[in-house]
């Protein structure tokens, strides 16, 4: 202190004037500079303080001129790290869209080593052939810059006649041929046996074990771990939605950066640009299949998040002082519907395991799925039905037999498919279907599918199977999978997916043409009665099988509906016994399934579902009245 009062006016006002000219050019410094001056600021201004302890109140051009440079310095810093912050962002983004292309690419690829594996000797060293084998040794070096590495896994090794080392040399000679790299070809091997659930990283059938883990072992070891860190700002997106009735809708799915912690502010970036905040209410990690609550959350997590009663799939939760959504995703719009209602069978009530009967439960029921299946749609039909639209048969029959499984009856309609229109056009939905069936069966198959408006787009042989792909109206689909696995013996396979809206044309496609036996009486079945009607064609039902009036019991032989009686029995007098006769022998009766049963019926006919009986009926149960609207029909 002793040492400031020494201080002569003249090394003052010096000091001051050096002050002055360091203020003057910091706002020339670098962003680095600035961000280092900012750092020592508190230090420079301590040491300022001691040396004009003494000294009286500043000019205020000088604190003006140290307010403006300290405001230059701090936005230079902040505009640093906006730049920082952008460009990782965008690295992120780039990250994630090679990632999304990648997982595009790989069914290519898949498509493209079945076509290479299918040409013959004749074949190979023409220009053609080279050319795709030249495309595809570009792609996979493409992939393989990117990170991805084959896995083979052999499956079915229990079966007596596995031949595992063969295998893998053929694996390993078809990638030679096809141009893999050193590394593709030094691929690992899981060996395992799907039906038993086990598997092993070694051929020998004895060291296999249960589960999966040499195979989950592999990937986490072999396939690069996902981008995003802890660090970053909250970036989660929802793939799955889950329903709970006391925290309502739940959106499940994976971080892909930053935390997210219970009773945190976020906000949604909704599909259409907007955006919504909410408080996270509940957070749910995983344990298996099992949802278990947990407090908080890192990037790399799969969590379930609830607090936003309508949030959807595809749409990114983040921080409210960084929004930036990802890529989002964007799911089909359904091309199939249906119509559910309540049971108004006269067997409505009797199963035993029922316990929701009524169109309030089922309306009920049918809301909640609306919560979890983002694809499902529910539109009011009248009192006691709705209009239940899917993006399949197969999505709408596996709500049909989860409502059956709980104890719900109802009664559904044939699937039909949704007719739009577009620029005044009446549209139909198309798609893409692919088929591999043994050569045998290929004529039968190209006459099927051509009796349902298929277009056959291209066809291939290959060791005793082609392979057919098609385009063809979706509602050419309803009723072709049974039909096919018919005419193929249970050995074809079929893969179908939605192309595009095309015109509609006015033809009548994948109707039944057979007609069918339908009961004339209420009752159970007698073997006398089924052993007179299978004359007609083939029976549904067995003998003591309770029946009544308008239900499907059988197929016609012929094109027409025919009303039977399956109740009665013989007739009884004192000269003719009731075992008089010869033994009635039955032919087996032809299971129905669910899936059967909705390709099966027409338009004027409906599946009656109970949690242990599938039924076929007519809409109109009365025969009479169900010949008089036939006459109006033909009229």
């Amino acid at each position: 202190m002793a040492e400031n009062k020494n201080i002569s006016p003249e090394e003052m006002e010096e000091e001051i004037l050096e002050n002055e000219e360091i203020n003057d050019t910091a706002e020339e410094e670098t962003v680095e500079e600035a961000e280092e001056a900012v750092a020592e600021e508190p230090e420079t201004e301590k040491e300022k303080g001691s040396f004009f302890k003494k000294k009286e109140k500043k000019d205020k051009k000088d604190e003006k001129i140290e307010e403006l440079t300290d405001r230059v310095r701090r936005q230079m810093a902040e505009f640093d790290n906006f730049r920082k912050r952008t460009e990782k962002e965008k690295t992120q983004m780039f990250e994630t869209g090679a990632k999304s292309i990648v997982e595009k690419i790989l069914p290519v690829v898949d498509n493209f080593e079945r076509g290479l594996a299918a040409v013959t000797e004749e074949e190979k060293g023409t220009p053609f052939v080279e050319g795709m084998e030249k495309i595809y040794k570009q792609m996979m070096t493409v992939l393989e810059e990117a990170g991805v590495k084959p896995i083979v896994v052999i499956n079915k090794v229990d079966k007596p006649s596995a031949r595992c080392e063969k295998v893998v040399d053929e694996v390993l000679d078809l990638f030679i041929e096809l141009g893999a790299s050193d590394e593709q070809i030094d691929f690992k091997v899981v060996y395992a046996s799907a039906i038993n659930g086990t598997s092993s990283l070694d051929p020998d059938l004895s060291t296999q074990k249960p589960g999966f883990n040499p195979l989950l072992d592999l990937i986490i070891s072999e396939i690069p771990a996902p981008s995003g860190s802890a660090e970053e700002p909250l970036q989660f997106q929802p793939a799955l939605l889950d329903y709970n009735e006391y925290v309502g809708r739940i959106g499940v799915g994976r971080i892909h950066n930053g935390m997210i912690k219970v009773g945190q502010m976020v906000t949604c970036c909704r599909l259409d640009g907007t955006t919504k905040q909410f408080r996270v209410q509940k957070l749910f990690g995983f344990l298996g299949m099992k949802k278990i609550e947990v407090e908080s959350a890192e990037a790399g997590d799969i969590v379930a998040v609830a607090g936003l009663a309508d949030i959807s799939v595809g749409e990114t939760l983040c921080d409210t002082t960084h929004v930036l959504p990802l890529p989002p995703l964007r799911i089909d719009e359904p091309t199939l519907q249906m119509t559910f209602g309540t049971n108004t069978s006269p067997f409505a009530g009797r199963d035993q395991d029922t316990k929701f009967l009524t169109a309030r439960q089922l309306e009920d029921r049918l809301q909640k799925e609306l919560q979890k299946d983002i694809s499902l749609r529910v539109l009011p039909n009248d009192a006691e039905s709705w209009i239940v639209c899917g993006r399949g048969e197969l999505h709408l029959s596996i709500l049909i037999e989860n409502l059956r499984r709980e104890g719900y009856e109802l009664q559904v309609s044939k699937p039909k498919v949704i007719i739009k229109e577009i620029d005044g056009v009446k549209m139909e939905p198309f798609e893409e279907l692919e088929i591999e069936c043994p050569e045998e069966s290929v004529g039968s198959v190209i006459e099927q599918l051509g009796s349902r408006g298929a277009i056959m787009e291209n066809m291939t042989n290959f060791n005793n199977q082609t392979r057919l792909t098609y385009t063809i109206p979706s509602r050419g689909l309803i009723g072709f999978t049974t039909d096919f696995m018919t005419l193929t013996k249970g050995y074809g396979i079929i893969n179908h997916s939605f192309k595009e809206y095309r015109p509609y044309e006015n033809i009548n496609i994948g109707e039944r043409k057979l007609g069918v036996l339908v009961s004339i009486d209420e009752g159970k079945t007698t073997a006398y009665a089924l052993g007179s009607a299978e004359e007609r064609g083939v029976m549904f039902v067995t003998p003591g099988v309770e029946v009544y009036e308008g239900m499907i019991v059988g197929e016609h032989s012929r094109e027409n509906d025919l009303a039977v009686n399956v109740t009665k029995g013989k007739n009884l007098t004192n000269v003719r016994a009731a075992g008089s006769d010869h033994t009635v022998v039955l032919k087996r009766p032809r299971p129905i399934t669910l899936e059967y049963a909705l390709d099966y019926i027409n338009e004027d006919e409906l599946v009656e579902v109970t949690p242990h009986n599938l039924r076929l009926r007519k809409k109109t149960l009365n025969t009479e009245q169900r010949k008089k609207e036939d006459a109006r029909r033909q009229k």
